[in-house]
């Protein structure tokens, strides 16, 4: 007998998504106009046109006005540190079972988000780091991330100030996927968390991890030769070693070391040989290979970034508590899209599951969130002017 089939709709989609959201965001109705599912609705909406509140509630035939949804918005939203509290709790909403029933390999990865302009009220708020996309000033923001058969999910996120210690920000990472039941396996990290402080909190903490080596010190070219982690970079082949580190309080820290050597294949304009330098502690690798392959699956990571960004409202506000929001309803957002292929559009096999992400691009969700919001609130597409147009 064949089995029954179903129809996702979009209005599926944002009640799950708005239930989510209001069960632990908790907004309030703030007004006839701003009601919490509108609020949801025009955020939904901006969301998915990758546009500002300002731009969706002038596209929205029914909307209220951008000012009337701003304070709204600024009458109910709590302090920074509540708001990451329950957008922790909606990330951990919708975690699978299957997450908690034994460790799993977690990715944490900072999100820094190009800013250029003054700070709102601290000057810890605007984060600094190396110049892109024309600054030196970001927005930051830290996840921690889990895949599991090719679903990446955000397990938390927290707001990164500048000058805070990376080894707190780990460590509330940590913190928060305690809370959502998910223990670590090992840590794959990115090459910003390689620091003293860092590795000597989680080899405290007992916890496994795997990052690249930052290669500091006299250049290959010196006179006097190569120094520091750089010596790495002569190795003609693979192999194993162990450095110590030191910061500027004196602290010492000691990792292992792998070095994978391997030719430019394919690689565009790039050839001869190509280091890699890895930092590890816990682990027991088998080969260098291994440990490259293991660190690649890191890299999925930067696809829930891009995926992230698709549905990012834009602002240029310059609260921390806003911008902080709208990353958090792009990241449940996305979280929501991996929920509907793990739990709906999945295939049961013997077994286990099969999942096509194809089934539902996260493009096809938001654009489906979208022309929901234009049917509920309808959608202004009429503009007045003095002359008429010419033929």
């Amino acid at each position: 007998m064949r089995p029954r089939q179903y129809t996702i709709t979009p209005k599926d989609v944002d009640r799950h998504a708005a239930h989510l959201c209001q069960t632990h965001l908790k907004f309030k109705d703030h007004g006839p106009k701003c009601q919490a599912s509108v609020l949801l609705n025009i955020l939904f909406y901006a969301a998915a046109r990758i546009c500002s509140i300002t731009a969706a509630c002038k596209a929205l035939k029914d909307a209220p006005s951008d000012q009337a949804v701003y304070d709204a918005l600024a009458a109910t939203l709590p302090d920074l540190h509540e708001l990451q509290r329950r957008v922790n709790r909606a990330l951990a909403g919708d975690l699978p079972k299957a997450l908690r029933r034994q460790k799993q390999p977690l990715a944490i990865d900072l999100v820094l988000i190009p800013y250029h302009g003054r700070h709102f009220k601290d000057e810890d708020e605007v984060y600094r780091s190396h110049p892109k996309s024309g600054t030196s000033h970001f927005h930051a923001s830290a996840t921690a991330s889990v895949s599991r058969k090719g679903c990446r999910l955000t397990l938390a996120v927290t707001f990164v100030r500048k000058g805070e210690d990376l080894e707190e920000v780990v460590q509330r990472l940590l913190r928060q996927a305690a809370r959502a039941g998910v223990k670590p396996r090992y840590l794959l990290l990115d090459r910003g968390f390689y620091s003293v402080g860092v590795i000597r909190y989680l080899q405290a903490a007992r916890v496994r991890f795997l990052m690249p080596v930052v290669c500091r010190g006299r250049k290959l070219s010196h006179p006097r030769g190569p120094s520091g982690t750089k010596i790495f970079l002569t190795w003609r082949r693979s192999g194993w070693s162990q450095y110590t580190l030191r910061d500027a309080e004196g602290r010492k820290a000691t990792v292992s070391i792998c070095v994978k050597c391997r030719n430019y294949r394919g690689q565009w304009k790039r050839h001869g040989r190509q280091k890699l330098v890895y930092g590890f502690w816990g682990l027991k690798p088998s080969s260098p290979e291994w440990m490259r392959a293991l660190y690649r699956t890191r890299f999925g990571i930067e696809s829930s970034y891009r995926q992230m960004h698709q549905a990012r409202i834009r602002t240029s506000t310059r609260d921390p508590l806003l911008r902080f929001l709208y990353v958090a309803v792009a990241l449940i957002l996305r979280n929501v899209w991996v929920w509907v292929h793990w739990e709906v559009l999945a295939e049961r096999i013997r077994g286990g599951r099969t999942i096509d992400l194809n089934r539902l691009p996260f493009r096809a969700m938001l654009l489906g969130l979208q022309h929901l919001a234009e049917e509920l609130l309808g959608i202004s597409d009429t503009t007045c002017t003095e002359y008429p147009l010419l033929s």
